[in-house]
């Protein structure tokens, strides 16, 4: 059940020619997928991009009336090795990932497929994830691009431009046998525009027909001796069409008066960042005119040299917007002036900070540095006529604002795993833990601070392999979450454990869904997916490979439960890995899920019980044990008006989701007797309604005799 639904939306995709659509990048570049003639569509969802994966699950009734084949695929590598389809047939395909995460793990296929080129259009779509709103390392795709020759386009972030280079994309990748990368940022994927659509256009070559009419073409085929051809072909035959392709239909794009003493050469991407700096300092426009001359690269790579050089003729100086480290684009360029024997100064890396996100800030800074440095001709010289008051000091921030790490949401069923970890750790000493990529990467956090490592989606046991020693009786314990099992962790982390006999243990945490993308199905999923095959237990996938030591928790709630076979796992004397699914479905998919059906039922006058958890004030002693077992953010902190008591109470806010992990925290771990447990009936029966009344009177009765026996006593 993925978190957003587009349904609705998708209807959009119907658009024929001349109509206008509004929407969101993510829709525009499907539909631009559409209109341009794509036989199949295969990925594997990662922020920026799951949302794709989602509308063109949501779009699978238009897809199928095309005769487009869509695919979830089940990792990066699957995606990409879908595109061997355009090796020999001219069908048009795209995959999409995240990026550069699951460019890496789809490396060798796109390797593969870049060595012998392709026949059909063949695009990839990479939601580039660089900067501090990110969850990976901060890597760029431009390098690999650089490695395998692929083609990467960096679109201006608007919805004409990035259905524009979809269109582009494709036709670049056939006129030079090479496949594309079209690279889109956070921005780019929720932007929110129009354009003007095309009609939809069925596929000029099916997968089905294709099927029908089978090829092979042993150049293409990445052996000795074509696979030793296919490097001189990159450099002879691809890249010399590629540049003719890129200037002859004026991919990249020049804005602004052309005469004048400087300019900026930007990758597509920093268009609205550099544009928005230049209205700031009073040199452009709301619409976008501006008097700095500007050299848009909406293809990153390869580079055109003769339109750089010629952009940079006229002019004393240049900057080059580059996002990232390296500064890849910085220095090709440099290494073109050279070569031309221009004497423009090139700026780049020095006004701009070496590495870091391009926020409005930093954008506005660096342009202004090098504006009041090189250009004397232009109104606002070292100024900013519109920029506001400094922005506060972060040091400044952080004495007014605590730092809040992130955390398990409200019922997060993983959070009383790590709680029963910590109480089997107090009692049994510290172990090397390996974490892995997913929710569960949380526990690294407090209250937990669990986990030494990650290393990669489904890695995390392999990544303790290394610790599988018979010089100690202490064992390494290592986490996985079902995503990340069934994407690579089945054998890079179970079979490697089994083949090589490790005595670790392995926890698979199995909340029913990809939770961490967005709560897409897969493979262990127990819901009913009406074009996927669901319901495959993890358990049966461990056995199969050779793991004898399995325990199913089907409620992760249970902490001690939890505590108990997590103990037993690293206590017994079975040689081999010991592997721990730990189940319960995530708590956002379940309220999504829920809520409807219960506001629909209560609606409808049918009995309804929804459960809440709470304090007990008085019992309460304050010491926040609780807590720092938990960190359910429903749980904190209240101050009493008691002046005896000075240190506030434990207390459980509105947000809770009645899942019962503090009261079982505090049980597991002998803390207090304070949670209570109330439940609150909607639309009760006639007896409810009756016992309620007589419950009702008998706690006013007992409250009145109470308060007289303390007048009494206060009148003694």
């Amino acid at each position: 059940m993925a978190e957003r639904s587009f349904v609705k939306e998708v209807e959009k995709l119907r658009a024929g020619e001349g109509e206008v659509f509004r929407g969101e990048g993510i829709l525009a570049i499907t539909k631009a997928l559409l209109e341009n003639g794509v036989g199949y569509v295969g990925g594997y969802q990662g922020s920026p991009i799951s949302h794709l994966m989602d509308v063109l699950a949501d779009a699978q009734d238009i897809l199928g009336e095309l005769g487009v084949h869509f695919e979830a695929s089940a990792s990066e590598a699957a995606a990409a090795a879908m595109l061997a389809a355009s090796v020999h047939y001219p069908i048009r395909g795209a995959v999409t990932f995240k990026s550069t995460v699951g460019t890496n793990v789809a490396s060798d296929a796109l390797a593969n497929l870049s060595s012998g080129g392709v026949t059909g259009g063949s695009l990839v779509i990479v939601g580039e994830d660089y900067g501090e709103g990110s969850s990976i390392m901060q890597e760029r795709s431009h390098a690999f691009a650089m490695k395998s020759q692929i083609w990467l386009l960096d679109p201006r972030p608007n919805l004409p431009s990035i259905v524009k280079a979809v269109g582009d994309g494709f036709e670049l990748s056939e006129a030079s046998n090479t496949p594309v990368m079209l690279q889109v940022r956070i921005r780019s994927c929720h932007v929110h525009g129009e354009f003007t659509t095309k009609d939809n256009q069925r596929p000029s070559m099916s997968v089905a027909d294709a099927l029908e009419n089978p090829k092979r073409d042993l150049n293409r085929i990445v052996l000795p001796p074509a696979s030793f051809l296919h490097e001189q072909e990159k450099v002879t035959k691809r890249l010399p069409a590629a540049l003719d392709y890129i200037q002859t239909h004026k991919l990249n794009e020049l804005f602004g008066p052309q005469g004048r003493n400087v300019g900026i050469i930007l990758q597509g991407g920093m268009y609205n960042g550099v544009i928005r700096a230049l209205q700031r300092l009073g040199l452009a426009d709301i619409n976008g005119e501006t008097q700095i001359p500007l050299y848009v690269m909406n293809v990153t790579y390869p580079l055109v040299p003769a339109e750089i050089t010629e952009f940079c003729r006229t002019k004393e100086a240049v900057l080059v917007v580059e996002e990232g480290y390296p500064d890849y684009l910085e220095q090709a360029v440099g290494a073109m002036l050279q070569k031309e024997g221009l004497t423009t100064k090139l700026e780049g890396k020095g006004p701009f900070p070496e590495a870091g996100e391009y926020t409005g800030q930093v954008m506005l800074d660096s342009i202004q540095t090098f504006l009041a440095t090189h250009c004397d001709a232009l109104p606002g010289k070292g100024r900013a006529p519109n920029t506001p008051g400094a922005l506060p000091d972060i040091k400044e921030l952080q004495e007014v604002v605590p730092m809040r790490p992130p955390g398990f949401c409200v019922g997060c069923p993983e959070r009383p795993i790590f709680a029963a970890t910590k109480l089997v750790e107090d009692e049994l000493g510290p172990h090397h833990i390996a974490s892995d990529i997913g929710c569960h990467l949380f526990s690294i956090m407090p209250p937990f601070g669990i986990g030494s490592t990650t290393m990669g989606y489904g890695l995390g046991p392999a990544s303790a392999s290394a610790f599988n020693t018979t010089e100690t009786d202490r064992r390494s314990i290592s986490f996985m979450g079902d995503g990340g099992f069934w994407h690579n962790g089945l054998t890079t982390s179970i079979g490697n454990a089994v083949f090589n006999q490790n005595d670790g243990v392995i926890v698979i945490v199995d909340n029913y869904y990809s939770a961490a993308t967005g709560g897409q199905d897969i493979l262990s999923s127990r819901a009913n997916n009406k074009s996927k095959s669901t319901k495959h237990p993890i358990t049966e996938a461990v056995k199969g490979v050779g793991v004898k030591w399995v325990r199913q928790l089907d409620r992760t709630y249970d902490v001690t439960q939890m505590q108990s076979i997590l103990k037993e796992a690293l206590t017994t004397d079975v040689k081999g890995p010991k592997v721990i699914i730990a189940s319960s479905e995530c708590m956002l998919n379940k309220q999504r899920r829920e809520k409807p059906i219960i506001n629909q039922a209560v609606k409808e006058q049918k009995r309804v019980v929804k459960t809440r958890f709470g304090v007990d004030e008085d019992v309460c002693t304050g010491d926040h044990a609780c807590m720092r077992l938990s960190g359910c953010p429903s749980l904190t902190v209240k101050d009493l008006d008691d002046p005896l008591r000075d240190d506030p109470v434990a207390h459980i806010d509105q947000n809770c989701v009645g899942c019962g992990n503090c009261g079982e925290v505090a049980d597991a771990a002998i803390l207090c007797p304070s949670f209570y447990q109330a439940d609150t009936i909607h639309n009760p029966g006639k007896s409810e309604r009756f016992f309620s009344k007589i419950r009702g009177r008998i706690i006013s009765a007992l409250q009145n005799w109470r308060e007289r026996r303390s007048l009494i006593i206060e009148e003694a």
